[in-house]
């Protein structure tokens, strides 16, 4: 079963749980200095070059955030995992960032507005995608961007969200979209993929 339009929820995963692990997986945890390298130099290409207001959702153990902030860049992290906020307070500690609990979907931010808003692996998982988008929309400054890192991941089970499929939902945002594939490059990864994984950066 794929999760790409507005129907099934995935399965839920006990976020709190896979806390204490979750930096194993060399493109979450970073821990790699050549895999760590590969993001950094991606987020470069990302980000804007001046300082900037970045909204991080579903940041988990904030290893893109502290990217983001090694960069110059202010950042806000949501995540509705305590354990995982709880690390990545620590990694950003001293930093220009603050973390608060919260659902990706609707981010507690008040009428904040940001720069750049930031989802790894996270548009997929959320019900009513399209509508997620027009509410993250609706979080940026004029002349803001999307940074969408997403992917289809499976074979005999595929789950994600198709980067044709995403570009649909997007267009009638009416940015300009851009496509990056990320499959290519297991330095990204720590290892050989072989599904598909990419970047979409829109600019308003």
């Amino acid at each position: 079963m794929s999760y790409e339009s507005d129907g099934p929820t995935p399965p839920r995963v006990d976020w709190d749980a896979e806390a204490a692990r979750f930096d194993a997986e060399p493109d979450h945890g970073l821990r790699d200095p050549r895999v760590r390298r590969a993001w950094a130099d991606r987020m470069r290409s990302w980000l804007p070059a001046r300082s900037a207001d970045v909204l991080d959702l579903g940041c988990g153990t904030g290893s893109l955030a502290l990217l983001a902030a090694e960069r110059g860049h202010r950042v806000t992290g949501v995540d509705l995992s305590p354990a995982m906020l709880e690390r990545a307070r620590a990694k950003l500690a001293g930093r220009d960032a603050r973390f608060l609990t919260g659902d990706a979907s609707a981010p507690p931010v008040g009428e904040r507005r940001f720069d750049v808003v930031l989802a790894r692996h996270v548009l997929w998982t959320l019900p009513g995608p399209g509508r997620v988008l027009r509410h993250w929309r609706g979080l940026l400054r004029p002349g803001g961007r999307l940074v969408l890192v997403e992917g289809v991941w499976g074979r005999v089970a595929p789950v994600g969200i198709s980067a044709d499929r995403l570009t649909g939902l997007l267009a009638p945002l009416a940015g300009q979209v851009r496509v990056e594939p990320l499959s290519d490059d297991p330095l990204l990864w720590g290892k050989e993929v072989a599904d598909e994984r990419y970047a979409v950066v829109v600019a308003f």
